[in-house]
C-alpha cells in the first residue's frame, strides 16, 4: 500500500529517508515535458501550514517543466524554451501521493513553501442566447445558435432524458 505522504528531510536519520528521496526523485523526473503549477507561499508564523491560502494569486506560475532532476539535496529543472537551468537547494520535500503535489521547503528561505502540482482544470462556459434545439433519435440533445455558428450535441442516457423532462414540466 502506498503512503499518503512521502517525506525526505536533509540530515534525517530516518532509515526510510534515502528511499523516500528516490521515490520523490522519480515523481519529479516524471514531470518532464508536463505543464505544472508553481505556487510559492509564506508560512504564517501563527497556525503554520494549515493557515496557508492556496487560491490563485498573481505571482503563481504555470509552465512546462523540462529535465527535472534531483542531485543530492538540490532540485534542478528548466522551463520549456529556456536554456537557463534553475535550481533550489531544499531542507525538506513532502510528496502528497493522493493529490500528486510536491511541497518544497527551501534551505535558504525557511519561511517559504513551494507547491508543485498540475494546473487546476478550468472549464469553458459557452453562453447561448435563446438557442434552437432538437432531440435526436440517438438520445442526443442538439442546441445551436446560427449567429454564433455554434452547435452543441449532448448525448443523454434515458435517465437523464427523464430528469430533463421533469425539470421542464
Amino acid at each position: 500500500m502506498q503512503q499518503l505522504k512521502t517525506v525526505w528531510q536533509s540530515g534525517s536519520t530516518n532509515p526510510e529517508n534515502a528511499d523516500n528521496l528516490d521515490n520523490i526523485s522519480l515523481w519529479w523526473q516524471n514531470l518532464n515535458g508536463k505543464e505544472i503549477s508553481w505556487v510559492e507561499r509564506l508560512i504564517p508564523q501563527i497556525g503554520g501550514l494549515s493557515e496557508i491560502h492556496w487560491h490563485p494569486q498573481r505571482f503563481d506560475q504555470t509552465f512546462v517543466i523540462v529535465n527535472p532532476e534531483i542531485r543530492e539535496d538540490t532540485l534542478y529543472w528548466h522551463k520549456l524554451d529556456s536554456p537557463v537551468e534553475r535550481n533550489n537547494t531544499v531542507q525538506k520535500l513532502e510528496l502528497d501521493n493522493l493529490q500528486q503535489q510536491l511541497y518544497i521547503y527551501p534551505q535558504l528561505e525557511s519561511e517559504l513553501v513551494i507547491r508543485i502540482g498540475f494546473p487546476e482544470i478550468k472549464y469553458q462556459t459557452l453562453e447561448l442566447n435563446n438557442p434552437e434545439f432538437a432531440l435526436g433519435e440517438d438520445n442526443s440533445l442538439l442546441l445551436w445558435e446560427s449567429n454564433q455558428e455554434l452547435e452543441i450535441k449532448i448525448s443523454l442516457s434515458p435517465e437523464n432524458i427523464a430528469k430533463l423532462k421533469e425539470l421542464l414540466a
